[in-house]
């Protein structure tokens, strides 16, 4: 074709109609890298305007090609489409010129064939940006990969330098101010599985990490959002118990938090579906986390209880716990529990009897809540 003599000429061209259109086309890459791959791509696309209908298409091969390196490269999608377009239109201005100046009777022929010309460009356009597309999606995937990763690393308190800047810029979040972690147990799955993932509420920014048994939520607090303000976003929405930790200061912080949530977590019975703050069950969270002294305390303090049936022990126990849920009312947990405030009485007795302690001694009473937390929340 006489088109290939002029093809330096047109790339000359093409690279200074993209410079002047847009100055990010001079950021990607070096101008003489930029013009052999101008110029590769310009030669192949007339070597497919000319061969027969049936020949490989080469030209969408190096496209594609094209479109894969755009993306890794930075430039945005519609320059990667505009420099398609503006290569087609100097191709077909100097097709139109040559046939007009040589041989006019041969421009008959040239509008016919616009139509594959044109089809051409289109071709490698979409190519192009198909592949562009498909590499962006990669590449956001490989880089929200690596991001989690990070961020996972934090929550497992490793240390490294500029780990919490990296995290910081890649979600953007601040990298100083106040955190919380929110650990939920994940191993129950129904309605509101989903919910907490939605939250939409000024003040709040979370990031979600599932775990086999857990999921963990690193919330970002504004300033005039505390832990109140999360608990009750949280409420009702969660598939399951979860624990909330203390504020932290900095994203540097994320594994001490997520340790204190797991605790938080741990003072919940199996049969738990609230969301409870660690500052708020310090008690419970200083028995769970000594298992040994846990269980030595149960030992010592319910030794004889423990001894009875298990169905007598259960409505001993039901009924400690309901009275001290209604901070010492016999008549509320007597409504609780479907039976007369004698009949709440008369079972706290033989509990201060089985127990050698009474409910009336402060000291007593906290070494029997302590106990019932801690047999209520030991394994098995």
């Amino acid at each position: 074709m006489a088109l290939k003599p002029r093809i330096p000429e047109l790339v000359d061209e093409h690279l200074r109609q993209l410079f002047e259109h847009s100055p990010v086309y001079a950021r990607v890459l070096p101008y003489d890298q930029q013009w052999q791959e101008a110029q590769d791509a310009m030669r192949i696309g007339i070597e497919t305007i000319s061969a027969p209908r049936a020949s490989p298409r080469r030209d969408l091969e190096y496209a594609e090609e094209a479109g894969r390196r755009r993306a890794q490269q930075g430039l945005p999608l519609d320059l990667v489409v505009h420099s398609y377009r503006n290569a087609g239109y100097l191709v077909w201005d100097s097709l139109l010129e040559g046939t007009v100046g040589q041989d006019p009777e041969k421009l008959v022929v040239l509008m016919r064939s616009a139509t594959r010309v044109w089809s051409a460009v289109d071709a490698q356009a979409a190519a192009a940006s198909d592949a562009y597309r498909a590499t962006e999606m990669e590449l956001r995937r490989r880089t929200d990969e690596q991001l989690q990763a990070l961020l996972d690393a934090l929550l497992e308190g490793q240390s490294a330098p500029g780990l919490a800047s990296q995290v910081a810029a890649g979600l953007d979040l601040p990298e100083r101010g106040p955190y919380a972690v929110v650990v939920l147990r994940a191993e129950r799955r129904d309605g509101r599985a989903a919910f907490h993932r939605q939250i939409q509420r000024a003040g709040f920014r979370f990031v979600w990490r599932m775990r086999t048994d857990r999921e963990v939520g690193v919330v970002a607090l504004g300033e005039e959002e505390g832990l109140d303000e999360l608990a009750a976003a949280l409420e009702g929405r969660c598939p399951g118990p979860g624990g909330i930790s203390p504020v932290v200061a900095g994203l540097s912080e994320l594994g001490h938090a997520r340790r204190l949530a797991e605790l938080a977590l741990r003072t919940c019975p199996p049969d738990a579906t609230g969301i409870v703050r660690l500052d708020q069950r310090m008690p419970t969270a200083l028995v769970v986390s000594q298992p040994e002294l846990a269980g030595r305390l149960v030992s010592d303090v319910f030794g004889e209880l423990l001894a009875l049936e298990p169905a007598d022990r259960a409505v001993l126990l039901e009924t400690l716990d309901a009275w001290l849920l209604c901070e010492g009312s016999a008549g509320r947990a007597a409504g609780r529990l479907y039976c007369h405030r004698n009949t709440v009485f008369n079972r706290l007795r033989r509990l201060e009897q089985l127990t050698s302690r009474s409910l009336a001694r402060p000291r007593d009473l906290m070494e029997m809540t302590l106990a019932l937390d801690a047999y209520r929340l030991a394994p098995g």
